[in-house]
């Protein structure tokens, strides 16, 4: 049996920013085949900045735990910082997964960067590129 560390079990229990935001300037969707998870991340983005982010995974205990605590991680930060968070931090965040879990731990920095993505796209349409 594989054990999951305290904090994949309270994100996973009590999991933060959960939902959708409806003027969402930036969504991105990511997803493991191979497992079935799926996660989709919308950002409402000011002046560069992650100033909210909500999701929803259709996925395992540590693929909502791992997407709750990289939302709250990557909060506030601005975005060109935030597409830097990768796989590797998240594991470390959460007190390390199981190695038949670590892919879990890319599903947020990828919806994230796809996100980021969806949104310079708006941007640049919006201004006329």
């Amino acid at each position: 049996m594989e054990l999951y560390s305290g904090k994949v079990m309270e994100h996973f229990a009590n999991p933060r920013n959960v939902g959708e935001i409806s003027d969402a300037n930036g969504i991105g969707v990511e997803g493991d085949p191979g497992c079935g998870d799926v996660l989709k991340i919308w950002l409402k983005i000011e002046d560069e900045h992650i100033a909210e982010i909500k999701f929803k995974c259709l996925g395992c205990p540590a693929a909502i735990a791992t997407t709750s605590a990289f939302t709250e991680y990557v909060k506030g930060m601005h975005i060109n910082d935030a597409v830097e968070v990768n796989g590797d931090k998240v594991d470390e965040m959460m007190g390390g997964l199981p190695e038949t879990k670590r892919h879990c731990s890319v599903l947020g920095p990828g919806a994230l960067y796809n996100a980021v993505m969806d949104y310079v796209f708006r941007e640049t349409m919006r201004q006329g590129g």
